[in-house]
């Protein structure tokens, strides 16, 4: 019998050693499997880490996890690992949630936590887009400052009768800059 650890982050910015340390306080793991920089919406079996997890595990193991939200965000693709490690006979084990996830009464409360995980998930997205719509109201600029003068690109262009490729080069962008910039001076904006 073996303990797979399992810790997954969502962004570049975050790293899994702080998951991968407050298990090894409580567990003895044999083996590691993470995903970074993976959202909790990407499906289960589309995280390379997860998969290798889903691929290695046997029967009598135990799967242990920092918290639920660890395994995904989307309630239906949560539950269908849990199933698939429950039909290999394996234990999943959440240590924030403090319950074996395996059992009818952790499948029980792992519907439940799983399902205001994505509804929060749900709330943060539309906070966050509300956030953008106010922005705009306001005439707030959104995205990142813009790095190029569309005039002085469309201008440099036209005066050297240069491609798309060489004007981008020259001005350190990308050719989609490059188009993007032509297009606006283009249509008068």
């Amino acid at each position: 019998m073996s303990v797979i650890g399992y810790a997954r982050v969502s962004t570049g910015e975050q790293t899994t050693e702080t998951q991968v340390h407050a298990l090894k306080e409580v567990y003895n793991v044999d083996k590691w499997c993470t995903d970074e920089a993976v959202s909790g919406a990407t499906k289960g079996k589309d995280r390379k880490g997860l998969g290798a997890l889903l691929s290695y595990v046997r029967e009598g193991d135990k799967v242990v996890v920092y918290s639920i939200d660890r395994l995904g965000r989307d309630t239906i693709d949560v539950l269908t690992t849990v199933e698939e490690l429950r039909e290999k006979g394996v234990a999943i084990l959440s240590m924030r949630e403090g319950f074996d996830l395996s059992t009818d009464h952790g499948k029980l409360m792992l519907t439940m936590l799983v399902s205001l995980a994505e509804l929060e998930r749900k709330n943060i997205k539309a906070r966050q887009m509300a956030g953008i719509e106010r922005a705009k109201a306001e005439g707030k600029a959104l995205g990142r400052k813009k790095q190029i003068d569309d005039s002085e690109v469309v201008r440099w262009r036209r005066s050297n009768s240069a491609s798309i490729k060489q004007t981008a080069e020259h001005f350190g962008i990308s050719p989609a800059s490059v188009k993007r910039a032509c297009s606006t001076i283009q249509l008068g904006n």
